[in-house]
């Protein structure tokens, strides 16, 4: 059979075929002006500052097998839809007794046509044409054919892991490491001659800093091994916290990222957050008391960037884990992280009246509370020389999405203080397909204000330019 039919046995299937001006203008005047921007940046290397994606993939860079194992199980974009519609996570891949991958793949085919409309299809389309050179789109007629036609074309040379980091021209990878990590598929990437790409860990200390969860107690003893100082003080985490940033920017990390609650920090006099520490440690303290040292443990990660100048990211404003009983059973990361309402202004106060005009503190902030872009973000990175402003993350991650954010932050910080895109994909094919994705939306807003006479089109070129590459290195310290 050749390379992307995969027809049916006994019927046909509709071809797969991404338009060419996929989310441009619809206007004909502002799409060829779009056209042209998304032209001039097609030279343009990928810079992901902000992912997940698995630096063992890299190092160890053997085949991918099947392609329910690489497009559907890792995706909680994708998993969390179709659980929606009654598939059971375990029948996508998922738990202790997962469904074998080619029950998986027929399930995601019988039910492609539920991600009509969704930005999760784009990204499928994308991957499926541009990366597997499928054809047609899938259904439950083709799975099979399609499951045999994708797994042989994995199997070839091209398709290895690394042979893709250099076909999708990935200049940077930034991975998201748990500080108590040992770096080692980092550091055997870096020590190996024949490698020639670019893969930064990023520490992201979450659960050493949340205090009101129960696996506290135990992520303080796995930070006490890795790092060889005793945590049993407030002093000796806080000193083992630091020896793991230095161990992580040894190895090439440029920033911390962290999924705290919301954005609150705290500073206490260090003789009242031992207390509170010791209080919360033996077990004779409440929730509120672990709530305010989560709060001050993220201050210290605060006064930390300021010494040691590695960027303080902020994820915040979801809850995390919403169906308890999926997590114990799945575990994180599943689907079911859902947003709430967020504030910005109050909450970033303390620090950025420490460190917003430290020359070496830098915080790039996300949200999925877009009603704060406009009233709270926008005006923050307007003044303060630390703050970027992060890419719509999540369930923002959709075209009309950043459309807005473009729409609310643009005329009041200006695109500059925006820290470009970061594609936050445990999917290593759908790294191309997410930039390109965030390419076009950005050529059609810039295209828009070229048509408009508020930019000239030069001056939009070297704006797009600036935001798909120097400005993620900047805000990253890439």
């Amino acid at each position: 059979m050749a390379r992307g039919t995969a027809e049916p046995r006994g019927g046909t299937s509709a071809p797969l075929t991404p338009h060419p001006d996929r989310l441009l203008p619809s206007g004909a005047a502002e799409r060829a002006i779009a056209r042209r921007l998304l032209d001039s940046i097609g030279d343009l290397p990928l810079v992901s500052p902000h992912g997940h994606v698995d630096p063992a993939l890299l190092a160890a860079d053997r085949p991918f097998t099947d392609p329910a194992s690489l497009l559907v199980t890792p995706d909680h974009y994708v998993t969390r839809l179709l659980h929606a519609h009654g598939i059971p996570l375990q029948g996508l891949g998922l738990g202790a007794e997962p469904a074998p991958p080619r029950e998986v793949w027929r399930a995601f085919c019988a039910h492609w046509h539920l991600f009509l409309g969704t930005a999760s299809r784009q990204w499928l389309e994308a991957e499926l044409h541009d990366v597997l050179d499928v054809a047609v789109q899938p259904c439950a007629a083709n799975a099979d054919d399609l499951f045999d036609e994708i797994t042989a074309r994995l199997a070839e040379p091209g398709m290895r892991p690394r042979a893709l980091y250099e076909a999708f021209d990935i200049a940077v990878l930034a991975t998201t490491d748990d500080p108590a990590d040992d770096l080692r598929h980092h550091r055997a990437l870096a020590a190996d001659p024949t490698w020639r790409g670019r893969v930064v860990p990023t520490f992201r200390p979450d659960r050493y800093l949340d205090a009101t969860s129960d696996d506290w107690p135990r992520a303080l003893d796995e930070l006490a091994e890795a790092s060889g100082i005793d945590t049993g003080t407030y002093r000796g985490t806080i000193r083992a916290l630091e020896a793991r940033r230095d161990f992580f920017r040894a190895n090439g990390a440029t920033a911390t990222d962290h999924g705290a609650r919301d954005a609150r920090a705290e500073f206490l006099p260090e003789d009242a957050a031992a207390r509170l520490f010791r209080q919360v440690r033996t077990g004779a303290a409440g929730p509120a008391e672990a709530g305010a040292l989560s709060r001050q443990l993220l201050g210290e990660m605060a006064r930390m960037s300021a010494e040691d100048g590695l960027v303080m990211a902020l994820h915040t404003g979801v809850l995390r884990d919403h169906h308890r009983s999926t997590t114990t059973r799945f575990g994180p990361d599943t689907g079911h992280d859902i947003p709430v309402r967020a504030e910005f202004t109050r909450a970033l106060r303390p620090v950025l009246e420490r460190f917003g005009t430290h020359p070496r503190f830098r915080t790039v902030v996300f949200t999925v509370d877009e009603t704060t872009f406009s009233r709270e973000l926008a005006p923050l990175a307007g003044f303060y020389p630390s703050v970027y402003l992060g890419a719509p993350w999540w369930f923002l991650d959709a075209p009309r999405a950043m459309r807005r954010f473009r729409d609310a932050v643009v005329e009041t910080a200006g695109f500059h203080r925006t820290a470009g895109f970061v594609d936050d994909t445990r999917g290593f094919c759908s790294i191309p397909a997410r930039h390109d994705t965030a390419r076009r939306i950005d050529a059609a807003h810039l295209a828009g204000l070229v048509a408009e006479h508020v930019l000239g089109e030069d001056d939009a070129a070297r704006v797009l330019r600036d935001l798909h590459d120097r400005q993620p290195r900047t805000a990253f310290r890439l």
